[in-house]
């Protein structure tokens, strides 16, 4: 595992770990941990673990969660934040955004359905 570097991600409260050796052409395992180390200054315990999906469902069977999955979850976070004092224009772009996500990522499964090819290790 290797420490996670984009742009926008900041190590401010966690930090996200993903692995470095994967299969299927993107990493399937990360971690989130606190961005302090601990007293022996080694990484603190993993807070969350998330396992993506490894493989084509055809041909792997469901062996972890889908792009679709979190997405939807942070979704659902944020709507229960709207429905709450803390209440934003942020939250709801977003949410936005995120629905947007949802759609081309349902439009990439629909031409893949469309092709014979979903579930299935073909381009």
């Amino acid at each position: 595992m290797k420490k996670l570097q984009m742009d926008l991600l900041t190590n401010k409260y966690t930090q996200v770990m993903v692995e470095e050796n994967y299969q299927y052409n993107a990493p399937n395992r990360f971690i989130v941990a606190k961005a302090e180390p601990n007293n022996s200054g080694e990484p603190c315990e993993p807070l969350a673990e998330v396992h993506f999906q490894e493989g084509p469902i055809k041909e792997c069977g469901v062996n972890g969660v889908c792009n679709e999955d979190l997405i939807n979850m942070v979704i659902c976070r944020l709507e229960h934040f709207q429905q709450s004092e803390f209440r934003c224009r942020e939250n709801a772009l977003a949410i936005t955004a995120l629905e947007e996500a949802l759609l081309w990522l349902r439009k990439r499964t629909m031409g893949r359905e469309n092709r014979g090819v979903e579930g299935t290790y073909t381009a």
